[in-house]
Order: C-alpha cells, then sequence, then structure tokens
C-alpha cells in the first residue's frame, strides 16, 4: 500500500520515529585510540559549534553538517570524528589507529594527535571532561605491565566488563596534559557490540562531570540558606513579642525573605534537576557495562558510589532545604499575615462602634434642638396667622389679631411637633 494511501501523517512523526536510531554506536576494532571532549556550552556557543565544525569539513573538502543536524560522524583519513550536540554541552570524539607495539612501557598517544593544534584549541565553550580511552586487545596485553607509564596505581580503579569480554583500566585522575586516562581490554566482542560498550564508559566519564556541576551551586547555597534561616529563627522570636505597631515592620521583612528564598531556588533549581538526571544516568550506564570484578581491585561502580554519593547527598539535602525553608517561610507569613488582619478587623469594628457613637450623639443633639426647632417653626407660622387676622378683621374676623395669636399657638406648635415626628418615625423606619 503507498504512504499516499495512508491518512495526514504528523509534522514530527519521522523525527520522533528516529529518535531511537539518535546517535549510534560506533563499530569499533581494537587496537584504537580515542579522545573524548565535552565542552560545556550555552546557546551561542553551542550554535558557534556547528559553524567550528563546519570550517574543519570545508577545509577537507567534505560535506558540511546540516542546520539542524545534532549528530554527525565523518572519516578525515588520519583520525575519525563523532560530534554531538546536546543540551548543555557539545562532545567530540576523536578516534585514530594505534600503534600498540611498546604499550605500558611508554607514554601512549591521544587520538588527538593527528588534528590540527590551532582548530583544536579553538573549540567553543569550556572543556568539562577530556579523556583519552585507548582500546586493546586483551589476548595480547593481557600481562603488559599497563599501570606504570598510563595509570596513577595508588588510585587505580579496574573490573571486568561485558560479562567478562573486556576489562577496564582507570584512575579518574588528570593529567599532565589535562586529560584523565582509561585502558579497555577487549575481548571476543563484536565491532557493534564494542563499540557500545566505549560509549557506555564515555557517558560515564561525561555524566559523571556534569553532575557534580550541581556540588558547587549547593554549596552556595547551603552558605544563603543559613543566612536565611537565623533571619527565620529572629523574626519568629520578634514576632513572638511584637504588637501591633511593629506588626506590619515584621511582615515586610518576612515578605523580602520570602522573596529571597524563592529567587535563590529559582536560581538553583534547574541546576539541582538536571544533576539529579546525570546522577541516574550514570547510574544507567554503569549497570549497563556489566562489571565484575577483579582480584583486589575496586570496581567503577563502588568507586562512584563512594566518591559520588555525598555530592549527591548534598544536592539532595540543599533541595530538600529550600523546600523546608519555604515551607516555613509561607507558614509564618500566613500566621502573621492572619494576625494583622484581625488586628485590622478589631480595628474596623472599634471604628464602627466609635461612629454608631456619633451617630447617637447626634440624634440625642438632634432631639435636644427639636423643641427649639418646634417653637421657631411656630413662631413664623403664627406671625402670619396675626398677618391674616389683622386683614381679616374687615371683612368681618370677630376676633382681634393678639387673640387669633394666642388661640392658634397651641395648635401649631401641635401641628408642628406632630409632623416632625412623623418624619423621623419614617425615615428611621426605612433605614431599617
Amino acid at each position: 500500500m503507498a504512504l499516499t494511501s495512508f491518512p495526514v501523517q504528523h509534522p514530527q512523526r519521522a523525527q520522533l520515529h528516529n529518535e531511537v536510531h539518535a546517535r549510534p554506536p560506533e563499530a569499533l576494532t581494537a587496537p584504537v585510540a580515542i579522545t573524548h571532549i565535552v565542552m560545556w556550552a550555552d546557546a551561542a556557543e553551542r550554535e558557534a559549534s556547528r559553524a567550528h565544525l563546519t570550517q574543519l569539513l570545508r577545509d577537507q573538502h567534505l560535506p558540511l553538517p546540516g542546520a539542524d543536524s545534532t549528530h554527525l560522524r565523518v572519516d578525515l583519513g588520519p583520525f575519525r570524528l563523532r560530534w554531538e550536540l546536546h543540551t548543555e554541552f557539545v562532545s567530540w570524539t576523536f578516534m585514530a589507529p594505534l600503534a600498540a607495539d611498546g604499550f605500558g612501557q611508554r607514554e601512549p598517544q591521544g587520538a588527538t594527535e593527528a588534528v590540527p593544534r590551532e582548530w583544536l584549541a579553538g573549540l567553543p565553550g569550556q572543556c568539562l571532561c577530556s579523556l583519552h580511552l585507548w582500546l586493546l586487545p586483551m589476548q595480547k596485553f593481557g600481562d603488559a605491565p599497563l599501570v606504570p607509564q598510563v595509570l596513577r596505581e595508588d588510585s587505580l580503579v579496574a573490573c571486568t566488563v561485558a560479562d567478562g569480554h573486556g576489562e577496564v583500566f582507570t584512575d579518574f585522575a588528570l593529567h599532565a596534559d589535562g586529560c584523565s586516562r582509561m585502558v579497555l581490554l577487549a575481548g571476543a566482542m563484536t565491532p557493534r557490540r564494542l563499540g557500545r560498550l566505549v560509549q557506555r564508559l564515555l557517558e560515564i566519564e561525561t555524566y559523571r562531570m556534569a553532575a557534580l556541576l550541581g556540588l558547587p551551586v549547593a554549596r552556595e547555597a547551603a552558605a544563603v540558606l543559613a543566612s536565611a534561616e537565623r533571619e527565620l529563627a529572629a523574626l519568629a522570636n520578634a514576632i513572638r513579642s511584637a504588637d501591633r505597631d511593629t506588626e506590619p515592620a515584621l511582615l515586610d521583612r518576612l515578605t523580602r525573605l520570602a522573596g529571597q528564598v524563592e529567587s535563590q531556588y529559582a536560581a538553583t533549581h534547574s541546576r539541582f534537576s538536571a544533576s539529579s538526571a546525570y546522577f541516574e544516568l550514570v547510574d544507567t550506564r554503569i549497570r549497563d557495562i556489566a562489571e565484575s570484578r577483579l582480584a583486589g581491585m575496586q570496581t567503577i561502580g563502588e568507586f562512584m558510589d563512594r566518591r559520588l554519593s555525598p555530592a549527591r547527598s548534598t544536592c539532595a539535602w540543599v533541595v530538600r532545604r529550600q523546600d523546608g525553608l519555604s515551607q516555613r517561610v509561607s507558614r509564618m507569613s500566613n500566621l502573621l499575615r492572619t494576625r494583622v488582619e484581625i488586628e485590622q478587623q478589631q480595628s474596623s469594628q472599634a471604628l464602627l462602634a466609635a461612629m454608631n457613637q456619633r451617630q447617637d450623639l447626634q440624634l440625642k443633639l438632634q432631639s435636644t434642638v427639636e423643641g427649639l426647632s418646634v417653637a421657631a417653626i411656630t413662631y413664623y407660622i403664627v406671625g402670619l396667622v396675626s398677618y391674616l387676622a389683622k386683614g381679616a378683621q374687615k371683612i368681618g374676623w370677630p376676633l382681634s389679631p393678639e387673640s387669633t395669636a394666642a388661640v392658634a399657638i397651641p395648635l401649631v406648635a401641635g401641628s408642628v411637633w406632630w409632623s416632625l415626628r412623623r418624619l423621623h418615625q419614617r425615615m428611621f423606619k426605612d433605614r431599617h
């Protein structure tokens, strides 16, 4: 069935499908010298690495890498190059034929001897890891004195790998050339399986160094956390004896402390998460090489467990300490904020009570002057009645203006008082 008869394809289907084939191992045959260099790089430096690789290939008149490529293997004649672009670093792996004669009696050459010096020195980024690995046939070098000229005997680590089909020797030390070293004696293994084993050994060293990048961050964070914890303890003691006037200032200090803690958490969280992932990759790669003990020697897994466990525990402890401090600051902030809000509510209630008292006083004052208001209104109305009585005498009104005013006073006063009372009652009834 033709592909055109299938439904519409997801735009990333091919990329996701081929992800399982990304960065396949090299098929290797002993003897060979391998130099593995890891450059820690930001986004700009990772892009510059692609341009740096392009420069080398252009000088050799070889096909250039694609704009989106993250992996490339190329044969440049005197050496082969494997280039890999990762999230935080770029790895350069150089492989060259190894003259095995005299190995163990003199200093062997690394795979970078045939690489242009200026080009190699200009690799973008910062060198995090550089490792010389020499792959040798076991049947020829099983009894060779490897240690004196290649590795340091006082820190030697050795084990059998690949279910006994190979032996690995390393000292996890930086030598005079700035590189660490590893020797792999390969037995009866297919080139593809041997390539996978070499790749896992290189990744153990790469991920070990990447994981340890969290340790300096953890030490710096621990110092900041100690200062923040002292500040939090001082605030807790101050809150216990705080009064209403000092609580807003304490809340401001606590808010600033919370901002400091959260800012540090945001700055270190990604590094600690990455270190945790790298530590897990180291554990996985050690399990993958299927190592077992050589008589009287420490295995790679035992070495990593003893030497990496403190760093791993320090990073995990700082993460837990950050989380715990953040939670304590949050709880104390909530308690102090609740306390301030309760006092604000009490102040509001006291203010409302004072307003009610003032309103009651105003009502009492209004009732006090209500009689004066009745007298004043009655005075004006009676004055009008008096004027009406004077005019009405001409048309036969029998009473004098004075008598009319005297009779009208109680009637007018009663009517005014009754009207004001009805008005007050109606207003309070509508209000309630």
